[in-house]
């Protein structure tokens, strides 16, 4: 992945114990993974990125609403540097999903689940166990 100028950072998730309903009416206890700093990485790597002149769009494929003050951030960044920047976020919409809000501070740019998901990287970036 270096060769190819990426660089990746790696999370350990977090687990605590979700109870859920099943289809048949019972309710279990589940152990459910859950990514932790996830969103300050994109948030150190869009200033990191604006400050040196990297992009003049961003455009963030989240609705976490910790990254609104990364658009703050770009936007001083922008004024400081006296150029122009855009930050937009695009999350799917669709009738099964409910929540149809942007990051505060940013454009919204509401898309259908099959164009979201053909932007998802289809790479499993994990190492591999040698069993």
């Amino acid at each position: 992945m270096g060769k190819r100028g990426i660089h990746t950072f790696t999370r350990h998730l977090h687990y605590r114990n979700q109870s859920i309903v099943l289809p048949d009416g019972r309710e279990s206890t589940v152990l459910v993974g859950q990514e932790k700093g996830i969103d300050i990485r994109i948030a150190l790597d869009v200033v990191r990125m604006a400050r040196e002149d990297r992009f003049d769009v961003a455009i963030l494929f989240s609705q976490d609403q910790d990254l609104s003050e990364v658009a703050t951030e770009v936007r001083r960044i922008a004024k400081a540097q006296d150029r122009w920047i855009k930050i937009a976020c695009a999350f799917p919409v669709s009738p099964t999903y409910a929540n149809e809000r942007g990051i505060d501070r940013t454009d919204w740019i509401s898309i259908d689940r099959a164009t979201y998901n053909a932007c998802l990287d289809p790479n499993d970036y994990r190492l591999k166990s040698r069993g």
